[in-house]
């Protein structure tokens, strides 16, 4: 079993076997964008390409710059879809026409024959936006996509012969989601959850539809939202976070709730996942086997093990061990208002853990240097029970005050993407309507 819909189980035969069918009817076009909601109809996407050669296309987002930057970068390209709504600029396969039986529809005898990848075979082009806002590809090997899962399978407890259903929260085409959960069922003998619950209900829904042992696959929002929720919670076996740093509080927090070992995963989009912790317990990393750390002209890069090549990180790292590490937040998270130097990581922890604040994030304005030339941070806060006023007196008690945010600004919900992250673009224009409004500084 390799997957499951609506908690019906599907067999890893009949997603060959879909594949197989989906692969007839791709046009002549070597890369594939493939933007599948449904997690079973992605993999079935992804394995049509492996089975013929097709390179699958992962930027970080869909927007119109970006998918015409695909285009110029792969002229040939084509999009994979099961929304018929989708209005992505490419030309397109939908899903549901392709195949219109379901998974239930016979597979007429198709042999059950495990396709052999060549190691070397370019599976996938991950991309990471650069400091122009133009996608910078990665490419990613069958083999060392692979060899990632696998080294990291032992790590997560996901190898000990018992076959693991995966129920992700994050989609199928971030790094993360892509390998935690499809790859992961795809060489570990695990299966995946086709749905992609977001909110506390959904999330006990999708898991009680399948049967144990459970992993839930998902990220600091979705933790914070499960822990405040009071929502009942099936037994899971396993949680796996990433995405966004995780404070020990909320790790030991969801450990005592829902009784499970929860995992926290280090990696990039260049690097794919190269470390594990225990959070609730230790600060140290561990490193993936055969993967190592070394510096360089004052940078750390990573190199071995699956690491396609010497990929700098943009991290501050303190390398403690051969194998091992601490990470004191990121390169570009350092803040310098009027000669005083803070990290948006503390901030941000300062900030979160206020009494009454559900959800909250620093970001530096643009264009606020005004006559005094002088950067400025703002705030955007849910907090239910706390007005402006309250908030700004609550941080004054933990900050110095050059770091109290001009403006803070007093929402419903964060503008949060589908992995948990916040787009800077989004918190500006946040930060501009607000001004609009208020006419405040």
């Amino acid at each position: 079993m390799i997957a499951y819909r609506g908690g019906v189980p599907i067999t890893a035969q009949r997603l060959l076997y879909d594949a197989e069918r989906l692969s007839r009817r791709f046009p002549d076009g070597r890369h594939v964008l493939n933007v599948c909601a449904d997690r079973y109809h992605f993999t079935v996407g992804l394995a049509a390409c492996l089975m013929t050669g097709r390179v699958s296309l992962l930027p970080s987002t869909h927007t119109p710059e970006v998918i015409g930057q695909l285009a110029c970068f792969a002229p040939d390209a084509f999009c994979l879809t099961d929304d018929g709504q989708c209005d992505i600029a490419l030309p397109k396969v939908y899903y549901q026409e392709a195949l219109p039986a379901g998974p239930d529809a016979p597979t007429q005898g198709f042999p059950w024959v495990v396709p052999q990848i060549p190691v070397t075979q370019l599976a996938a082009i991950v991309f990471t936006s650069g400091t122009t806002g133009t996608p910078l590809p990665y490419k990613k090997t069958w083999g060392r996509l692979a060899r990632c899962v696998r080294d990291g399978a032992p790590r997560l407890g996901l190898s000990d012969g018992r076959s693991h259903v995966l129920i992700g929260t994050v989609p199928a085409q971030h790094m993360y989601g892509f390998e935690s959960s499809v790859l992961l069922a795809m060489v570990s003998g695990n299966s995946f959850a086709a749905e992609r619950p977001f909110y506390p209900a959904d999330i006990a829904a999708a898991l009680g539809k399948v049967p144990q042992p459970r992993a839930l696959v998902t990220t600091p929002v979705h933790l914070r939202a499960l822990v405040a929720s009071g929502v009942g919670m099936p037994a899971v076996d396993l949680i796996v976070s990433a995405t966004a740093p995780l404070s020990q509080d909320l790790a030991r927090e969801v450990e005592a709730k829902f009784r499970t070992p929860l995992l926290e995963i280090y990696g990039s989009t260049e690097t794919g996942q190269i470390a594990l912790r225990r959070t609730a317990e230790s600060a140290v990393w561990r490193l993936w086997p055969g993967v190592r750390l070394k510096v360089s002209n004052d940078q750390v890069f990573a190199h071995g093990g699956h690491v396609e090549q010497m990929t700098v990180m943009q991290d501050v790292i303190e390398i403690t061990d051969d194998d091992e590490f601490l990470l004191h937040g990121r390169l570009a998270d350092m803040v310098n208002i009027a000669g005083k130097r803070s990290s948006f990581g503390y901030l941000n922890a300062q900030l979160n853990a206020i009494p009454g604040v559900v959800d909250g994030v620093f970001f530096l304005r643009e264009s606020t240097t005004g006559t005094t030339q002088v950067s400025r941070l703002g705030a955007v806060v849910v907090a239910p029970t706390l007005d402006v006023a309250a908030l700004t007196e609550l941080l004054r008690q933990r900050i110095d005050p050059v770091f109290l945010p001009r403006p803070l600004i007093l929402v419903e919900r964060l503008p949060r993407n589908a992995t948990g992250k916040l787009p800077q673009q989004a918190l500006q224009r946040l930060a501009n309507g607000h001004l609009q409004t208020s006419g405040s500084p």
